[in-house]
C-alpha cells in the first residue's frame, strides 16, 4: 500500500461525512421507531457509532449505527423484558463482542453459508417490510411477522378506505409520497444533486406536503431535553441475570450483530483499494461502542451496509469522514432537535418499507439458484423460519440445514457401473466424496467386476478422495488384468479436483493428464492404457 493512499484530503473527508450524516439521520429514527423505542435512542446510537467505534475500529471506511437487522430482535426483546431491559442487553452484547474480539475470534463470525446470510437479510427485508407497513398508515405492528403478514391487506384497507373518522389513509397518503420521492429521485435525480441520498430527499418532501397540508398525522416525538429522553438500566433488572434466556437473548443478540459487522466489513473492503478490516480490532470495538450504547439505554448497533456505501461512494479514504458524521449528528441533536418534531411517522415507517423490500433481493437468489437448488432450499427455509419464529432461531435453523448439506456432501457418494460382456469392458462413475465410510461399498463394486474386463472410472464428478479409498484402490488395480482408464471432462489441471484425480491415477498405475495436455490421452481427457 503505497503512503499516498492514506493521505487525508480533508475537503473530500467533510463532504463524505456530510454525505453519511444526512444517510444516517432518517435511518436512526426510522430503525429506532421500526425497534419499538424513541428516536432520540437510534440517534445516540449513531452518534457513538460515529465518534467512538470510528475512531477506534479496524474497518476504515465501514460506518456504524443503528441497524435494520437488529430492529426485529430489538421488537421482540422489548415485548418479553420491556424497554428497561434494553439496556443490560447491549451491555451484554457488547462485553461478549470485545472478550471475543480480545480472543481473536473475529474471522469465525463470517463462517456463514451465503445461504444463510442472504436469507437473514431476506427475513429481516420481510419482518421489516410486514411491521412498517403498518406505521405506515399510523397503525401499530402486530404481535408476530406472521401476523403483520396475514394483515397487510387490513392496513391496504385502512389506508385506501377512511372509516370512523380516522387518519390512517392521510398516513398512508404520506408514506406513498415518502415512496414515490425515493423511486424517482434514485432514477431521474440531477448529476450536480447526486451525493444528496434518496431517504433524505423523501424525509423532506412528505414533511413538506404534511406540513403544508396540516395532516393532523402521527409525528415523530423527542423530548425538548434530550437527556432526559435516554434510558439509563436500573440496578432494579439486574436480577434479569439469573434467567438462562436472558442470557441467550444477549448471546442471540452478539452472534447476530457480530456476524453482520464482519460480513459488511467484508463487503465494504471489496468497494476499495485502500486499507483493509482488521477483523479482530473491529470486533473488539464494536463491543465498546455498543457497552457504551447500553450504558444510556440506546439501541445495539453494527457496522451498516448503506452508510459504508454511501461513505465509499462520496470519496471517504480514511476513517475521519466516519467519526465527523457522528459529530454532525451531535450537533443536530443538541441545536435542532425540534426539526425532528416537524417529521411524520409515516414517512420514515415508509423508508424502512421500502428497506425491506430491497433486502429481499431476487437477484441473490438467482446466484444461489446456480450453485445448486439446495442453497435455495436453505435460504427458503432461513427465510420462513425467522418469519414463523424469530431472528435468532431461524439463522440457527439456517446454519443447521448448511451444516446438514456439508455434512452430506462429504459422506454422500452415488456409484454407477455399467457392464458390457460382449466387448468386454465395463465403466464405473463415482458422483461425490470416496471416504472411507464408503469403502465397503467401493470394495463390493470392485470385487464384481471381472479380472480381465477393461474397466473405466468417470471422476469428473469425484470430489473428494482419502486415504484408505486410496489403498483400496491399489490393491485392487495390483491383481486386476484388464486395462484400466480414468475419464473426466472440463476439469482445471490445477482445481482440487485435477489433484484427486491424478493421485487416484497414480494409485491406478495410469499417466494421468490433464484434457488436451500431451501424454496418453485423447481431447475427453479418456487415459487409453495402463503405464
Amino acid at each position: 500500500m503505497s503512503d499516498t493512499s492514506n493521505k487525508v484530503d480533508l475537503k473530500t473527508e467533510i463532504l463524505a461525512s456530510v454525505v453519511v450524516f444526512l444517510v444516517a439521520l432518517p435511518l436512526c429514527m426510522g430503525i429506532a421507531i421500526a425497534s419499538g423505542v424513541p428516536p432520540a435512542l437510534g440517534l445516540v446510537s449513531g452518534i457513538i457509532g460515529g465518534l467512538v467505534v470510528g475512531k477506534i475500529g479496524g474497518s476504515p471506511l465501514q460506518v456504524s449505527g443503528p441497524a435494520a437487522g437488529l430492529a426485529v430482535l430489538v421488537w421482540q426483546m422489548i415485548e418479553k423484558y420491556g424497554l428497561s431491559a434494553l439496556g443490560w442487553v447491549v451491555i451484554g452484547m457488547g462485553v461478549v463482542q470485545m472478550i471475543s474480539g480480545a480472543a481473536k475470534l473475529g474471522r469465525w463470525f463470517r463462517a456463514v453459508s451465503p445461504a444463510v446470510i442472504q436469507g437473514m437479510l431476506a427475513g429481516i427485508g420481510v419482518l421489516i417490510f410486514s411491521s412498517q407497513f403498518h406505521v405506515m398508515v399510523d397503525d401499530s405492528p402486530r404481535s408476530s411477522g406472521i401476523q403483520n403478514l396475514l394483515t397487510i391487506p387490513e392496513a391496504i384497507q385502512k389506508g385506501l378506505l377512511p372509516v370512523d373518522g380516522s387518519v390512517h389513509h392521510l398516513a398512508a397518503t404520506i408514506g406513498i409520497i415518502a415512496i414515490v420521492t425515493i423511486i424517482a429521485w434514485n432514477k431521474f435525480k440531477p448529476e450536480k444533486l447526486k451525493a444528496i441520498p434518496a431517504p433524505l430527499v423523501a424525509v423532506i418532501v412528505a414533511t413538506a406536503c404534511a406540513g403544508l397540508m396540516s395532516l393532523p398525522v402521527q409525528y415523530v416525538e423527542i423530548p425538548s431535553n434530550f437527556v432526559k429522553g435516554l434510558n439509563i438500566p436500573s440496578f432494579s433488572d439486574l436480577g434479569l441475570f439469573a434467567d438462562p434466556m436472558f442470557w441467550g437473548t444477549i448471546i442471540g443478540f452478539s452472534v447476530v450483530a457480530s456476524a453482520e459487522t464482519l460480513l459488511c466489513a467484508t463487503a465494504v473492503d471489496r468497494m476499495h483499494d485502500g486499507a483493509r478490516t482488521k477483523y479482530d480490532k473491529e470486533l473488539f470495538a464494536q463491543g465498546v461502542g455498543n457497552t457504551l450504547c447500553g450504558m444510556v439505554g440506546a439501541l445495539p448497533m453494527t457496522g451498516v451496509i448503506v452508510r459504508s456505501s454511501a461513505n465509499v461512494e462520496a470519496g471517504a479514504k480514511t476513517n475521519l469522514s466516519a467519526i465527523m458524521h457522528g459529530a454532525w449528528l451531535t450537533l443536530f441533536v443538541i441545536f435542532l432537535p425540534f426539526v425532528v418534531g416537524w417529521i411524520p411517522v409515516a414517512a420514515l415507517a415508509a423508508i424502512l418499507v421500502y428497506t425491506g423490500y430491497k433486502l429481499v433481493n431476487p437477484k441473490a437468489i438467482m446466484a444461489l439458484y446456480r450453485e445448486g437448488k439446495s442453497e435455495v432450499f436453505i435460504y427458503a427455509a432461513t427465510v420462513v423460519a425467522i418469519v414463523a419464529t424469530n431472528l435468532l432461531l431461524g439463522v440457527i435453523i439456517g446454519f443447521a440445514l448448511a451444516l446438514g448439506k456439508l455434512l452430506y456432501n462429504f459422506l454422500h457418494l452415488s456409484i454407477y457401473k455399467e457392464i458390457n460382456e460382449e466387448e468386454n469392458k465395463a465403466v464405473v462413475e463415482l458422483h461425490g466424496s470416496a471416504t472411507f465410510i464408503q469403502l465397503p461399498r467401493i470394495a463390493d463394486v470392485l470385487e464384481q467386476l471381472p479380472e480381465k474386463m477393461d474397466v473405466t472410472f468417470k471422476v469428473g464428478e469425484l470430489a473428494y478422495v482419502d486415504h484408505a479409498i486410496l489403498e483400496q484402490f491399489t490393491d485392487w488395480s495390483v491383481r486386476h488384468i484388464g486395462k484400466v482408464s480414468l475419464c473426466w471432462d472440463d476439469i482445471g489441471e490445477h482445481s482440487p479436483r485435477m489433484i484427486y484425480r491424478n493421485i487416484l491415477a497414480k494409485r491406478l498405475g495410469i499417466n494421468s493428464h490433464a484434457s488436451g495436455a500431451e501424454g496418453p490421452i485423447n481431447m475427453q481427457g479418456q487415459v487409453p492404457e495402463q503405464a
